[in-house]
């Protein structure tokens, strides 16, 4: 009998030490190191990670149980290291498995243990553990993932931001009275910017000078020959302005074109005095940047800007977030097959795009994924830099400054890296000099080559990363099936939009820049021409042709990585991009987040939600994708440690998959220490109904969603039912015809045929068009409008008034205010634009129609198949709605339609509360009982489950939208 020594701790920590050492190759890694800590001598960590670019994280390990671990972690944070006399902002806890301590194969024992740790750090100036309770689990290489995360120094990034900010703000007055004193100037930098003159824009000037003067200190620090800020722009120089545009020519010479020609351009107009007092504060608050040590660092230069854009808003539009970003890119990188990751050439042969590239976040969290990788296989991050920005990068935007910023975020990766040639570019948008109009990168639909004007003589014409030796046009080749990774959040504007900023324009897809109507109508015109063959519907917006570009651009194998809103996971006018992925594409990812208000979104300051697509393009052999994987979030990715775990934990749970078709048991968790933070479910892709919506999207009970499908495919499968019972469902456009859509009732003539009045009681043509909840209590409701039929439209007036109804779907479903999905008018009654008309072909319908979706089945059911794109606001459009799942009406006998029009008697008089509060009700649950036992013969078991379902209904965050429930609101059964 054999019997093996027990291994030491510190020999654990030596082997552990030296496999991250194998996968952070530009680190030092020690390990039982003593004299490190300054002070403490004698201290000796387990494991001490250092990096001239980053800051020091320490590791404090032990065999399980590991009582200790937390405590020494704990107070390793904060101390000084004795060289170098960086700060600890990083400390980790560890536990190796008991098991290692007798395993003969040290080294082989940790490569394939499973670790669990948690990290002492910095998020949001304040000290976290992370997760906040329980332990993350994770192999060795997870382990270095995070050590990379959390060395980038979050207090520097905040200070160095901070003092931009104060910066840019000093300069943003001077900026101000010159509005009043120059105004001439201040027109020509926001033409130059491409954006409205407004104090957003004069910052944002600000901020492009200020980046402009911090990356000339880095710049000047490896290319000899180049002047330091103080040199060309300090207190003692006697024309600032004059010495730092020589100096940011000579820059360009070398390239940096994105970062400096706008700044450059900016510069130019401004007076000699008012350059001097800008410089000036400019130059001493780059300095004070620079003497913090930090743009030299890895990945800070990037975040600092991305920063200054999320917290500060210096941008006033909707931007990735960049924990987003590193969720996306973490996916979608996770679909490349076949990279030698080892090969910094293999890695520069690829290919990313990002055609609406804004601050530069996506293409930034593709980079760090792909130098991670690099990094995990042994290669030096620094390789990638040159090709990635001269060949890998491609970026595209219509706005000179957005380009400005992605410059910046992919040069601050490694800044101190140098690269020629860049292929970030502006692209033309608008009225251009030779009369036509271009409409940015949708251009891409159908165009390979792009001739692009790079002409100094009209700086906000100049395009690209190209210099004044260019000449006049600039011909750029992005190829159709060319690229690996099209990862964009594109913009979501559609030209049906004529509400609020957009009420009087023409065309709002292109109403930016001050286009004129006539402009408008020619860039649609184009839009027109470019959109063939692709799956762009107007309705839909223009986020439909930008998904259409990443389908002609990518290659097959490459990865489709997009933001969208959460309309296109059910809109039927995103019916077109849904088939596009259905036949073209496979390995199908969906994320959305159940929550509500800014935070059920992936961008920044939108109220509305959104949902991420991730798919491979198929190979020729391949099948096209048979089923979608969804992950629905509890809340968005709050920090890179976050999205990277939620990220990790949704790969990893593809071997434990439950299906939607699995019964009401719920979706695989996704869990962060003790946390939840999701759930995973897989669903089978619509073959046959292409109007089918994604229903499996912001969703926090999956075990809710299984039982809504259920419903679809006519069976009643309840929580806590080991089995489901047969209940015939149909999509109601099988059953009923629909009413007209509202603008062919009212809208301009020829389209309308109809004006609408206020409501008279001998009305010819009554009609119930708007909301008004306090008097929509009731499943019977009193018209609110008269229809007046225009002079010389009479006969079209009678072809309307012939698709008048009893019945009427409500279309925008606010379920915490308004009660009913259904309403009845005792009369024939016009639907409006809330309320459409359901046409039955027997009268009998309209009664269990009217009962049938107001009971907790209903309105599950008409919840499963809505667009639930606004906090509480469920929508369903004529279009959409006749694949809208209900009981199968002509499966009922006359028995059961004679026992639903009782019902329907019954309730004629009954109030009923608001919908998020239909658990709580007593008139729904008296409403689901007479349905779900007297009208289709189920015992009380069976209702009991549909009171359950009700609660669980009630709790998703799409029902309440955050409203607070009454005091005493429980479950009523």
């Amino acid at each position: 009998m054999t019997t093996t020594s027990r291994q030491a701790e510190s020999s654990a920590n030596t082997v552990l030490g030296m496999l991250l050492q194998d996968m952070m190759r530009g680190a030092s890694v020690r390990y039982e190191s003593t004299q490190v800590i300054e002070g403490h001598p004698g201290l000796r960590p387990d494991i001490i990670i250092t990096d001239s670019q980053r800051s020091p994280v320490v590791v404090e390990a032990e065999y399980m149980p590991a009582y200790a671990a937390e405590d020494e972690a704990n107070a390793r944070f904060g101390l000084t290291l004795a060289d170098g006399g960086k700060s600890i902002e990083a400390a980790i806890a560890l536990r190796y498995p008991s098991d290692i301590a007798n395993a003969p194969d040290l080294e082989g024992a940790i490569r394939s243990a499973r670790l669990e740790y948690a990290v002492f750090y910095k998020h949001k100036k304040v000290k976290t553990r992370f997760p906040a309770s329980g332990w993350l689990e994770g192999g060795v290489s997870d382990l270095a993932d995070l050590i990379r995360l959390v060395s980038v120094s979050q207090s520097e990034v905040d200070a160095a931001a901070d003092i931009l900010e104060q910066g840019i703000e000093r300069v943003a007055g001077i900026m101000d009275e010159m509005d009043t004193s120059a105004p001439g100037a201040i027109a020509s930098i926001a033409q130059r910017l491409s954006i409205p003159n407004a104090r957003q824009t004069r910052r944002m000037a600000c901020a492009i000078l200020a980046n402009a003067l911090v990356f000339q200190e880095i710049i000047a620090s490896i290319h000899q020959g180049v002047k330091y800020p103080s040199q060309v722009c300090g207190k003692g120089v006697v024309n600032p302005k004059s010495e730092t545009l020589a100096s940011w020519r000579e820059i360009l010479k070398i390239n940096y074109w994105p970062i400096f020609a706008i700044a450059m351009d900016l510069l130019e107009q401004i007076d000699a005095g008012n350059a001097r007092r800008i410089l000036n504060n400019l130059e001493f608050t780059a300095g004070e940047v620079n003497s913090l040590g930090v743009t030299n660092s890895h990945d800070l230069t990037g975040r600092i800007f991305q920063q200054l854009i999320s917290d500060r808003k210096y941008l006033a539009t909707f931007y990735t977030r960049p924990e987003s970003a590193a969720l996306l890119a973490r996916i979608a990188v996770s679909k490349l097959e076949g990279v030698d990751w080892a090969d910094a050439n293999a890695i520069g042969n690829l290919r990313v795009a990002d055609f609406a590239c804004g601050t530069g976040a996506l293409l930034s969290a593709v980079y760090e994924q792909f130098a991670n990788h690099h990094e995990r296989a042994g290669g030096a991050a620094a390789d990638l830099h040159k090709p990635m920005m001269e060949d890998a990068l491609y970026g595209c935007d219509v706005l000179p400054s957005a380009i400005h910023i992605t410059g910046a975020t992919l040069s601050g990766i490694q800044p101190q890296v140098g690269f020629d040639l860049s292929r970030l570019y502006t692209m033309p948008y608008g009225r251009q000099s030779d009369g036509g109009v271009k409409i940015g990168s949708l251009e891409l639909l159908q165009n390979e080559q792009m001739e692009l004007d790079v002409n100094t003589n009209d700086p906000a014409l100049r395009t690209g990363s190209m210099g004044e030796e260019t000449a006049h046009q600039l011909n750029i080749h992005i190829p159709h099936f060319g690229f690996d990774i099209v990862i964009m959040n594109p913009p979501f504007t559609r030209n049906v939009t004529h509400e609020g900023a957009y009420a009087d324009t023409f065309a709002a897809a292109f109403a930016a820049f001050g286009n004129t109507d006539a402009d408008q109508k020619a860039m649609s015109g184009r839009m027109s021409y470019l959109k063939e063959d692709s799956c762009y519907h107007g309705s839909a917006g223009i986020a439909s042709a930008f998904a259409g570009i990443c389908d002609r651009k990518l290659k097959p194998g490459g990865v489709l990585a997009l933001v969208l809103p959460l309309a296109a996971a059910s809109g039927t006018s995103w019916e077109k991009f849904r088939e596009m992925l259905m036949i073209g594409y496979t390995d199908l990812e969906v994320f959305t987040i159940a929550a509500n208000g800014k935070d059920m979104a992936f961008s920044s300051d939108t109220g509305m939600a959104e949902c991420l697509v991730i798919a491979r393009k198929r190979q020729t052999d391949e099948t096209a994708t048979s089923a979608v994987k969804f992950t629905s979030l509890t809340r968005r990715p709050d920090g890179f440690i976050q999205a990277d775990l939620i990220a990790k934990s949704v790969l990893n749970a593809d071997g434990d998959l439950r299906r939607i078709e699995d019964g009401p048991y719920g979706g695989a968790p996704l869990n962060i220490g003790a946390e939840q933070v999701g759930e995973v479910i897989q669903t089978p892709f619509p073959q046959s109904k292409r109007g089918e919506a994604w229903g499996a999207v912001r969703i926090k009970d999956y075990s809710l969603t299984q039982t809504a499908y259920a419903l679809s495919q006519s069976n009643l499968w309840l929580p806590a039912s080991s089995a489901p019972l047969e209940l015939k469902t149909a999509s109601l456009g099988d059953i009923a015809q629909f009413g007209k859509y509202h603008l062919s009732i009212i809208g301009r003539p020829p389209q309308g045929c109809f004006t609408k009045a206020a409501f008279s009681a001998t009305a010819t043509y009554p009609a119930l068009w708007n909301h008004n909840a306090k008097n929509e209590t009731r499943i019977v409701c009193e018209p609110d409008s008269e229809l007046r039929a225009r002079r010389g439209m009479e006969d079209q007036a009678g072809a309307v008034w012939a698709t008048a109804s009893r019945a009427h779907l409500n279309a925008e479903f606010t379920c915490g205010s308004q009660a009913l999905a259904v309403a009845f008018t005792e009369r024939e009654t016009i639907g409006g634009s809330s309320w459409p008309n359901v046409i039955f072909g027997k009268s009998e319908y309209d009664y269990a129609f009217s009962v049938w979706c107001n009971s907790t089945l209903g309105l599950v059911s008409y919840w499963w198949h809505s667009n639930r794109q606004q906090s509480s606001k469920i929508r369903m459009t004529i279009s959409s709605a006749p694949h809208f799942p209900i009981l199968d009406l002509r499966a009922l006998s006359d028995a059961q339609l004679a026992t639903a029009q009782e019902i329907f008697d019954e309730f004629r008089e009954l109030e009923l509360q608001p919908a998020y509060l239909a658990d709580a009700d007593a008139n729904r649950a008296l409403l689901d009982r007479r349905v779900v036992c007297d009208m289709l013969g189920f015992d009380a078991a069976v209702y009991e489950g549909v009171r359950m379902l009700a609660a669980k209904w009630c709790a998703e965050p799409s029902v309440h939208g955050g409203k607070r429930r009454p005091a005493g609101a429980g479950l009523v059964v």
